[in-house]
């Protein structure tokens, strides 16, 4: 459950129940749970259209203590190693390792987004199973109205350096550009969970699209 409310948030009790196949009763005990573990948190969710009346509808996010529970527990030493790295050769050689990093994981993914041609859409799809598949709890929403409309977005419900990168943006900036030449067009970063957003959300911009293909949920990842 953490994990899909990791992918989809914000959620609402209702939506996991219909996701989960789980019973009202069921959705409650564990959102209880999690709650009181301080996993997850409740956010205001995004209104649509005229404002209606009374108390905005709520949803669950995961929390700080929750992303930290879905997050390797190397994250101390990694931060300790990077300080040391900055301090030794200089914020470059922290930009570099991140570059690095990030290159390696776009050479596992442009092989798969090349095999369906150069349709964005597309490209951005596949580009969201391989994040899934390693971790990421990504997901693909349409943008359909708003200054962002004619576009995507490509979030991410969970992030394995989140607390590097809460110190080292250079994740974050590597990242982006690697979005940027495997999709083929300029990617816009709009919210990070380093930066203590519940999610990762890169807008993707698209022109030249017949219809507009529905929300992609992607297969479960192998990573809780």
């Amino acid at each position: 459950m953490l994990r899909r409310i990791s992918e989809a948030g914000p959620i609402t009790a209702l939506t996991l129940g219909e996701d989960l196949g789980l019973t009202d009763t069921a959705i409650r005990r564990h959102i209880d749970g999690l709650l009181a573990d301080g996993l997850i948190e409740s956010r205001a969710l995004p209104t649509s259209g005229r404002r209606r009346r009374g108390r905005p509808a709520r949803g669950w996010v995961v929390s700080t203590q929750g992303h930290s529970v879905l997050s390797a527990e190397y994250d101390d030493l990694a931060g300790e190693v990077l300080r040391f790295l900055e301090r030794t050769a200089g914020p470059g050689a922290v930009a570099a390792f991140a570059e690095q990093r990030v290159a390696e994981l776009e050479a596992r993914y442009v092989k798969e987004l090349d095999e369906v041609g150069t349709d964005p859409v597309e490209r951005a799809r596949v580009l969201v199973d391989a994040l899934a598949r390693d971790g990421y709890a990504a997901s693909l929403r349409p943008v359909t109205g708003g200054p962002s409309a004619g576009g995507f977005q490509l979030c991410q419900g969970h992030c394995p350096v989140q607390h590097v990168a809460a110190e080292f943006p250079e994740f974050c900036d590597a990242e982006t550009e690697a979005f940027s030449r495997l999709l083929g067009v300029h990617v816009q970063r709009l919210a990070t969970l380093a930066q203590g957003d519940h999610v990762c959300t890169t807008f993707i911009p698209v022109t030249a699209v017949t219809g507009t293909p529905s929300t992609h949920h992607p297969t479960e990842g192998s990573h809780s």
